[in-house]
């Protein structure tokens, strides 16, 4: 089974380039994220014209996040629990069926928390703690967990060109860096590094001052495992070249293999 994720950074703008890849690579589970969207604009047609079946948790001009999957899960749960007052549109979680139980997959977009000054760094702080409670939860169920998406964190070093250039950014703070490695000692196994821990492997590059081209990149988007799905990784993918297409997001997807078949 291929679950990937990725965030498309607006599904109008990306929809051509997110056909295209669903054709190629053809996906299991595709989590995407900052799908910009409200549920009922999204361009659900075309992606279940190749089989597909979406699931969405949008809002209108930024966040938002999809579930897109080859079987339709049997159950869906919207938005990350522990403030209901929360309506930034962040969080999706299935359960899907699979041989001999079923896997449960989440697209997360964590907040970014720039600028630090303002109430946006507080906002990630919190959020990432309410992460950290439910999966908290969830691991307890023992099942094959996958927490997919763009967490807007760089944990090492090694995973920017230039971490001078990163020292004060919300994405590499050490309280933030903190939160992670605390979410993470849940139990949890990061897919890119449990397979291959070098550094430079980045899966977002900006748009500004050709960051592409001189490979001035980030890793931000990751995929964590609990231990019944970390036994079943095979490899992982960062696909690259994605960032060379046309009118691409600044993300690229980051592909993983599980020795997982569907029910």
């Amino acid at each position: 089974m291929k679950i990937a994720t990725w965030n498309i950074n607006g599904i109008k703008a990306r929809q051509d380039n997110l056909l295209a890849w669903l054709s190629a690579e053809s996906p299991d589970i595709l989590c995407l994220q900052e799908i910009k969207s409200q549920d009922e604009s999204f361009p659900r047609a075309p992606i279940e014209a190749l089989g597909y079946h979406v699931e969405t948790h949008g809002q209108k001009g930024f966040n938002g996040v999809a579930l897109i999957s080859k079987k339709a899960p049997d159950e869906t749960c919207r938005g990350l629990p522990g403030a209901e007052d929360d309506i930034q549109s962040r969080y999706i979680e299935g359960v899907f069926s699979v041989a001999g139980g079923v896997v449960r997959v989440a697209s997360i977009y964590l907040p970014n928390g720039n600028p630090v000054d303002s109430d946006k760094y507080p906002y990630k702080l919190a959020w990432m703690s309410r992460l950290k409670d439910h999966v908290s939860q969830q691991l307890a169920l023992e099942e094959p967990l996958i927490l997919a998406g763009d967490y807007n964190v760089i944990p090492r070093p090694g995973d920017c060109h230039d971490p001078d250039l990163w020292a004060g950014d919300a994405l590499f703070l050490p309280a933030t860096r903190d939160a992670f490695n605390t979410l993470c000692a849940l139990g949890l196994y990061d897919a890119v590094t449990s397979t291959d821990d070098a550094a430079g492997q980045y899966t977002f590059w900006d748009y500004q001052a050709g960051a592409w081209q001189k490979n001035n990149g980030i890793r931000i988007d990751h995929m964590l495992l609990s231990c019944e799905a970390a036994d079943r990784l095979r490899t992982t993918i960062i696909d690259k070249n994605v960032r060379g297409w046309e009118k691409p997001s600044d993300h690229v997807p980051l592909v993983a293999e599980f020795s997982f078949d569907w029910a």
